[in-house]
């Protein structure tokens, strides 16, 4: 119908206002069915903190930590082999997850945020949460945040928009409990969100659920290591509601409940739940605490094992498990934390067979467990031997979607779908590992490179030398050389000089998917600038 044809009288306002009716009517139905595929899967990621790939049976045949929960996942979907971490400690990998671009184009150079340091991901950057939530899914972020909320002052005033170094940090005596959230979870495309701000060692200890502190904060609290070297916390702001011991049960607990409130509604729902645990305070309970006549690290990962049974039984009973995509993963590898040298005298090795752990960029650093269940694409008790990296998950919800990226939207991502379903050929070329102090690896097939890890960044940003003297380049062939004992860098120059053309490439143009030249955030660090001089 051609609208300038009608006539302005009152039934002519009549016909204009129905004929936009049904457009409206008509586009937003289209929209819909653009935006939500009715085979679109409810989608959970689980993010556990500092557990070994060696921690699961699944993975390694001497555990001597019993995970019959997580082991049954994983034989009832589809094991991952060589998977990576963006990073080998935890922020820095959360960023990865949601954005599916490498930590390092962003201001985080090393280490990781603090309970008060403004929020890491800007504005005009995409996360999966906005992505799925533009594709009709329910989005829900349940856990440990730590990627930077930008609190409310009690003078008003607003310094620090967005995180550009680690001394950006919001004074304790200057935040303001009682008003919400400048910016949080919600900002970055989440329907709902119950979240602890950074690690569970790290203060304010307080709920946050929908940008609103549930209880303000009435006393500081403290435990040294003296106290208790398993379970021990940094001087804070600490609120009556707030039990150390209580904090995974609880967010367990509001999972499960958002699960079954949620189970077979009009819209696909996407829960994020990064999991504090078993980070630093090792905080095992009844029926847990001792049960496993190792350690209480061990405690912990039993513990872990068991409320993801709860997870894993609610989406069974709510009668969505054939449509839903669990994918189980950790941050990065197990931390010192653990008691490496305890475990080993029970025969019991968190890193499995790899080198390093926690902050390295060896692969017991960033080499995790990867289990993924989803009954209707992918075949039971599947192996896939493929290096993928934590990243890969805003390209792999896009593809499930159908969305395609613009330039500036996930540069490091790809596609796990091929790998889910064998139907087409997974793109992942080479991956680029991040150390805790900013040093570069990256892997490509058998070979990966370190560079130059003789200097690097302490936790303070400072620069600092290792005391051990090391080469500028360290090369290993994993096929041959699994525990990265022999460096061959000597017998194979032009394998290190083809890798470290690649890394520099990669740096440089902002991405490592195909696609226009990105811009990176001050990319400015010792480490980039060594890369570029070698």
């Amino acid at each position: 119908m051609d609208l300038k044809s009608l006539k302005y009288g009152i039934g002519g306002i009549i016909n204009i206002t129905f004929v936009l009716f049904i457009a409206t009517s008509a586009f937003n139905g289209m929209a819909q069915s653009k935006s939500i595929k009715s085979d679109a899967p409810n989608i959970v990621y689980i993010l556990a903190d500092d557990l070994g790939i060696g921690d699961l049976g699944i993975y390694n045949e001497n555990s001597k930590i019993h995970t019959p929960n997580l082991d049954k996942m994983g034989a009832e979907g589809m094991k991952f082999t060589d998977a990576h971490t963006s990073s080998s400690v935890c922020t820095p990998t959360r960023y990865g997850i949601l954005t599916g671009r490498y930590n390092w184009r962003s201001p985080l150079k090393q280490f990781v945020t603090w309970g008060t340091s403004p929020m890491l991901i800007k504005d005009d950057r995409l996360t999966v949460a906005d992505l799925l939530r533009q594709h009709g899914y329910k989005t829900a972020n349940v856990g440990k945040w730590h990627l930077g909320l930008n609190w409310t002052l009690k003078d008003s005033r607003q310094e620090l928009e967005f995180y550009s170094a680690i001394e950006d940090k919001y004074p304790f005596e200057q935040i303001d409990y009682s008003k919400p959230l400048r910016k949080g979870a919600l900002d970055l495309g989440f329907d709902y969100s119950y979240l602890l701000p950074a690690s569970l060692n790290m203060p304010p200890f307080v709920y946050v659920e929908n940008d609103k502190v549930v209880m303000e904060p009435t006393a500081v609290s403290v435990r040294t290591r003296a106290e208790n070297p398993y379970a021990y916390w940094i001087k804070g702001d600490i609120s009556e509601d707030f039990k150390h011991e209580e904090v995974l049960p609880v967010f367990v607990e509001k999972s499960v409940s958002f699960i079954k409130e949620n189970a077979g509604g009009d819209k696909p729902f996407f829960l994020y739940l990064p999991l504090p645990a078993p980070h630093n305070p090792i905080l095992p309970i009844e029926p847990w605490k001792g049960k496993s006549n190792i350690n209480p690290y061990a405690d912990f990962v039993l513990m872990i094992d068991d409320l993801m049974g709860n997870i894993l039984k609610a989406i069974k009973d709510s009668g969505i498990e054939d449509n839903t995509l669990v994918i189980f993963t950790s941050d990065n590898g197990c931390a010192a934390n653990a008691n490496f040298s305890v475990l080993a005298k029970k025969g019991h090795n968190p890193s499995y067979i790899y080198n390093g752990s926690k902050g390295s960029y060896l692969e017991g650093g960033h080499r995790v467990p990867f289990l993924v269940k989803w009954p209707n694409k992918i075949i039971g008790n599947s192996v896939c031997d493929e290096t993928i990296c934590t990243t890969d998950f805003m390209a792999t919800c896009a593809d499930i979607v159908g969305y395609s990226f613009k330039d500036n939207e996930a540069e490091d991502s790809y596609s796990m779908m091929p790998l889910f379903t064998q139907e087409k050929i997974y793109q992942r070329e080479s991956t680029i590992h991040h150390s805790k102090t900013g040093i570069f690896a990256i892997r490509k097939g058998d070979w990966k490179l370190i560079l130059s890890p003789n200097s690097g960044i302490n936790a303070n940003g400072k620069p600092e030398r290792s005391k051990k003297k090391l080469p500028e380049h360290i090369l290993f062939n994993l096929n041959m050389d699994i525990g990265e004992k022999e460096n061959v860098a000597e017998e194979y120059p032009e394998k290190v000089k083809e890798l470290k053309a690649l890394l520099v490439k990669q740096i440089k143009e902002g991405r490592s998917t195909p696609g226009k030249v990105q811009e990176n955030d001050a990319i400015s660090s010792p480490w980039v600038q060594a890369a570029f001089a070698y």
